[in-house]
């Protein structure tokens, strides 16, 4: 299982984003351009020392992404335009969960290019969740599904 970030553009969220990798044991994918230098002080201090643990790749494009993409792996997009809830989804051990840009989303190129589309359910009239939680809510799920959530052995 992986995590893409499709363009970030707020550096605390990668950061968080960064670390929930690290502590859940999740590859990585960041698709560039990002809004923000990789060495943003924000970033490392969301991130903190965890970025050392991270399993990460960066890719200067979608294309390049796409590129080196797994042949195994479907690409789950997660969006507030998605019927399917992520609950009622089956998580494939090999998933690609995919989050936009906090300001914009996708565009609609990246979203076709999507296996599937999923959405964390909200109350109405709600815009959407931050990305970083709903990328928690539904990575916890797909790892737990996937059987790969991690049993911790510390007391």
């Amino acid at each position: 299982m992986r995590l893409a970030l499709y363009q970030p553009d707020i550096p605390q969220n990668t950061g968080a984003l960064m670390r929930l990798a690290a502590c859940l044991g999740v590859a990585l994918d960041l698709i560039e351009p990002a809004g923000f230098l990789l060495s943003d002080r924000r970033l490392k201090r969301a991130g903190m020392d965890y970025l050392d643990a991270l399993e990460w790749r960066r890719h200067r494009s979608w294309t390049a992404f796409l590129e080196a993409r797994p042949p195994r792996g479907r690409l789950v997009l997660l969006t507030t335009g998605a019927t399917v809830l992520y609950h009622r989804f089956m998580f494939e051990p090999e998933d690609i969960l995919l989050v936009g840009q906090e300001s914009a989303g996708v565009p609609d190129a990246v979203r076709a290019a999507a296996d599937a589309r999923i959405r964390v359910p909200m109350r109405s009239g709600l815009r959407s969740l931050n990305v970083a939680l709903a990328a928690a809510i539904v990575l916890g799920e797909a790892l737990r599904q996937t059987g790969r959530l991690l049993e911790d052995a510390a007391p």
